[in-house]
């Protein structure tokens, strides 16, 4: 199968590899989205032949997932117990899911082909309208595949990036809808609100049904969002593509060996980078 990022990503719809009208309506809708609630979903970005190039690659490295199973907060942090028993930061919920780790993507791969596309790159920095952006130089975290089966889910959770780039592959047979509260800690923590979404009681929440080939730009940071609990047999696949504020940043050995099982010289030899806020991670 041609494994061209211009077999795989449906530049009909989505041309953004040309600058013209038709890219700048796209980066408008885009852009929109975001400033309303930090969430833009580009339906249908991936082509047919490129969702069965993605979801065959998935399965061919999908062994090679590592499972973590652990309790959470939303922060990733531990328990401080001289916090109030019902402060958000002490509610901790069980987190399961695999990572598949960035090299075992090929080069020449369906995965690195739509990545390194000419211009995806570009146009996801136009839509974000960042400043400081570079392809995180992590070689086990770069561009990886998330990887969820029969329950498992991802509780409620803030991001430690600004923003998130994740392309739906294929769907578990039920569940796994992606549900945000939006914006819910702009300018601070809003610990109440938060231990409204935690506790079910909040009407801030919005819920998305992803489909295979959906592109989804997401400022994490600052939206508590998490996966739904799946059903059925059909794992559920989900390339996440990271990006920095730096060049050069890769993650601390301690994190990496957490999400990854393992890791290189290279995450011994960087120090991994400083955030710009002071939020929890």
């Amino acid at each position: 199968m041609d494994h061209s990022g211009a077999s795989l990503i449906n530049l009909t719809r989505y041309p953004i590899h040309k600058k013209g009208s038709e890219r700048d309506a796209v980066l408008k809708s885009a852009r929109e989205n975001l400033d309303r609630d930090g969430c833009a979903v580009l339906k249908g970005f991936l082509t047919q032949d490129g969702i069965a190039a993605l979801t065959a690659e998935a399965e061919s490295v999908a062994e090679n997932g590592h499972k973590s199973f652990n309790r959470t907060n939303a922060y990733f942090t531990k328990d401080d117990p001289s916090l109030p028993a019902d402060d958000p930061r002490r509610q901790f919920f069980d987190r399961s899911n695999a990572f598949i780790p960035a090299d075992n993507f090929r080069k020449d791969g369906a995965l690195r082909s739509v990545h390194d596309f000419d211009g995806f790159d570009a146009f996801i920095q136009d839509c974000l309208q960042e400043e400081k952006f570079y392809r995180y130089a992590d070689p086990l975290a770069d561009v990886i595949v998330n990887m969820a089966s029969e329950g498992n889910g991802f509780p409620w959770h803030f991001d430690t990036n600004n923003f998130t780039v994740t392309l739906a592959i294929q769907n578990a047979d039920a569940g796994g809808a992606f549900e945000y509260a939006p914006g819910i800690r702009e300018g601070d923590e809003n610990f109440d609100e938060v231990k409204h979404v935690l506790d079910g009681t909040s009407d801030k929440v919005t819920t998305l049904e992803l489909e295979p080939g959906d592109l989804q730009l997401f400022r994490g940071r600052y939206s508590l969002h998490r996966v739904a609990p799946l059903r059925g047999d059909r794992p559920r696949y989900v390339a996440i593509f990271s990006y920095v504020e730096e060049p050069g940043m890769v993650g601390s050995p301690e994190r990496t060996e957490q999400l990854y099982g393992r890791t290189l010289p290279i995450h011994w030899e960087r120090q991994a980078g400083h955030r710009a806020d002071a939020f929890i991670d």
